[in-house]
């Protein structure tokens, strides 16, 4: 246990975040208690702040009412001493959130040249060289992917279908199994209906860009519920300026040839696949109950039928796997050719399985290495795919990130926009949270739905009532 004491708790989660990449999995004490292995002490002073960890005290200046570079300069002393404590350096140096890719978006937005990109990374969060670089490198291809996005007329559609055949272990989505909920599936799509059509008038005058149903797994549904929820959103919306319609049917258990029929129907353009891995016995351990041979059978299934962007997801780090069978989920997908790969570091989160029975898969191990890293990189580059988005999580094996690679062409324009949060993303489901960009402003702000179905399905208004006072401050200026 760490025990963090700040005088001023105005940087406290700057501190513990950056406490959590060095001590993963740690938990945190905020006053004087017996068990605590070492403290972290804050205390500011006139134009000073003084640092000191567990004896080693460290005092430096920080700018009157610079908030930022404040919080910079006490993230880097801490980094510093942090690094002296345990010997070791972070890939990411002091950058602990989940979106470093900003930075250089940000930078090269306001005319930054690579060179002065990189070298503000490295002398003001201590970033390794190749996260530097590969920060840079997919900035500069969102920036070309998004050059043709409207940021102020434009929107995302985001309908959640917090459905899956099984829970996973590592999962903590709003997710339910969907055995039981198919008999009140029309309660949910009702209540999804009504808050669809709301978003539709509200967002009249808007240009929609690009949708996406994700989850759960939005494949759970049935055929003809699948299908009813997207003509529902071809009813209500106007589609003619849509880039790009993604439909997750991650789990190769819950695709069939007549759902396949009905995506490809109504023009669904972008697909996900997701095996995570190649190897059966992980895939019985994690709970995907399906097997290998299923997920080539769908994927070649999806070709046949005519389906040209079709992503897979993998994770690195799941229990029990090193690099042998890394190795052998990569050659498994190289057979099968997709045109995007999204390679997910393990993140240990709260809500998952996995972390609440941690004591039953502990020995078998969960390891994330660069060499793992570098391993997938020279993969997807082999397949001719290139980086072009990127974020991180808290609690990431080996503090690592999670990457989408593709072909060109062929990248996900609403994964990028999600994460630099550019443009105006329009949520509906159970459990999904609506995004609202101001332009000009560098204003955003966001709007949760209830996770619980039952609570959804219930309270649908209340949804719509938080939706419209975010809203009405962008629709007026359509």
């Amino acid at each position: 246990m760490i025990g963090i004491l700040l005088k001023d708790n105005g940087f406290e989660q700057d501190i513990r975040e950056l406490l959590m990449a060095f001590y993963p999995g740690e938990k945190f004490a905020h006053q004087e208690t017996e068990g605590v292995d070492f403290y972290v002490k804050g205390e500011p002073g006139q134009g000073q702040y003084v640092l000191d960890v567990d004896g080693d005290r460290r005092e430096f200046e920080v700018p009157d009412g610079d908030r930022l570079e404040t919080k910079n300069r006490i993230k880097r002393n801490l980094y510093q001493m942090l690094v002296s404590r345990t010997g070791r350096e972070l890939p990411w140096g002091t950058l602990t959130g989940i979106r470093p890719t900003k930075i250089p978006l940000t930078k090269l937005e306001e005319g930054w040249n690579r060179e002065g990109i990189m070298d503000f990374m490295k002398k003001t969060y201590y970033a390794g060289d190749d996260k530097i670089r590969l920060s840079v490198e997919i900035a500069e291809r969102e920036r070309q992917i998004l050059s043709t996005i409207s940021y102020e007329n434009g929107y995302s559609l985001y309908v959640g279908i917090p459905f899956c055949p099984t829970t996973c272990l590592y999962c903590s989505f709003t997710s339910y199994p969907i055995g039981k909920w198919e008999k009140r599936m029309d309660e949910y799509l009702e209540a999804l209906s009504r808050e669809l059509s709301y978003t539709a008038e509200k967002m009249r005058g808007k240009k929609l860009e690009t949708i996406y149903f994700g989850g759960g797994t939005p494949t759970a549904l049935s055929a003809e519920h699948l299908e009813r929820v997207i003509c529902e959103v071809e009813r209500l919306f106007d589609r003619s300026g849509v880039l790009e319609f993604t439909v997750e049917a991650g789990r190769p258990d819950s695709i069939t040839r007549e759902k396949l029929e009905v995506l490809k129907r109504h023009g669904v353009t972008r697909i996900s696949i997701n095996p995570q891995t190649m190897n059966q016995k992980t895939l019985d351990l994690i709970g995907r109950r399906h097997t290998v041979e299923m997920v080539k059978e769908k994927f070649l299934l999806a070709r046949e039928m005519g389906f040209d962007n079709i992503n897979m997801d993998l994770i690195i780090g799941l229990p029990g796997e090193g690099m042998e069978e890394l190795s052998h989920t990569l050659e498994e997908i190289r057979a099968l050719s997709p045109d995007s790969l999204t390679v997910h570091s393990l993140a240990l989160k709260r809500a998952a399985r996995l972390k609440l029975e941690w004591d039953q898969y502990v020995d078998l191990g969960m390891v994330n290495t660069q060499e793992m890293i570098d391993l997938t990189a020279r993969f997807a580059r082999e397949l001719g795919m290139e980086p072009y988005y990127l974020y991180r999580q808290k609690n990431m094996a080996g503090n690592f990130e999670n990457v989408g690679y593709s072909l060109p062409g062929k990248a996900c324009i609403y994964n990028i926009l999600i994460m630099e949060e550019m443009q105006t993303i329009a949520a509906c489901g159970a459990g999904t949270t609506t995004k609202v960009v101001f332009p000009g402003e560098n204003r955003r702000e966001r709007t949760e739905n209830v996770k619980d179905v039952e609570q959804y399905i219930q309270r649908v208004d209340e949804m719509i009532g938080r939706k419209d006072e975010l809203l009405s401050q962008i629709a007026g200026n359509a």
